[in-house]
């Protein structure tokens, strides 16, 4: 059986850095990214730990290729997809502890 999966996009302070990634689990994913589980990484460096867009695929592979789509789009292409769903650029980690969760099960 094949589970579900996230992409997600992460920025900084500024809001000057985007990331992209894939997880099965959002809420563990996100929480290793604001305690740098990972030193040295890209979003370690530049303190890359602000959700700001994510969307759910009931496949991994599904979300696997998504997130590999976004991640050759341009700067202006990926701003104009956070924009659709987050016009304000409003962080919402808060959101994936509290609520997402809750929805899917």
């Amino acid at each position: 059986m094949d589970k579900g999966g996230f992409i997600y996009i992460l920025t900084n302070k500024r809001l000057t850095v985007l990331y992209t990634g894939v997880t099965a689990n959002l809420r563990r994913r996100i929480w290793e990214h604001e305690h740098h589980e990972m030193p040295g990484s890209f979003t370690d460096q530049y303190n890359v730990c602000f959700l700001i867009y994510y969307e759910w695929f009931d496949n991994i592979t599904t979300a696997i290729a998504r997130e590999k789509q976004i991640k050759n789009w341009r700067r202006e292409k990926k701003e104009a997809l956070i924009t659709t769903k987050n016009p304000d650029r409003a962080f919402l980690n808060e959101e994936v502890y509290n609520e997402i969760y809750r929805l899917l099960y």
